[in-house]
């Protein structure tokens, strides 16, 4: 099976929506939160199993732009400063597949540890 080829990127910048289209047909409409908070960086990732970093507070990042990375990538600059992801077309493909999934424990992960999805800091505990 050949790797996913983007087609078409569309940057929504009211909706702060990245819309990508694929050779296989799929479109997937990614809020710009969600790739923020699943950047492919070693910031987010880590540089090894279990150093996966857990990034909150950006409920209304933007992206401001999306520039390409020889034909196999783009990089997204956000409005926090970080531009230090590349996304892959495969990145952005399994990113779009898995959307429901990784946001659910992404959602999971954010309440376990107190965190808001809201700028400017963590929720207060409950009692």
């Amino acid at each position: 099976m050949s790797s996913p080829v983007v087609t078409e990127i569309i940057l929504h910048r009211a909706s702060r929506i990245l819309e990508v289209a694929f050779d296989g047909g799929e479109r997937f409409h990614l809020p710009a939160e969600y790739l923020r908070t699943h950047s492919p960086s070693a910031e987010v990732q880590g540089h090894g199993p279990g150093q996966r970093t857990l990034v909150w507070g950006r409920r209304y990042i933007k992206i401001l732009a999306v520039e390409p990375v020889g034909n196999y990538a783009v990089l997204l600059r956000f409005d926090d400063g970080h531009a230090s992801g590349i996304f892959s077309w495969q990145v952005l493909h399994e990113l779009g597949r898995n959307q429901d999934a990784n946001w659910q424990s992404y959602l999971a992960a954010m309440e376990k540890a107190g965190l808001s999805r809201e700028p400017g800091g963590k929720r207060k505990p409950q009692a």
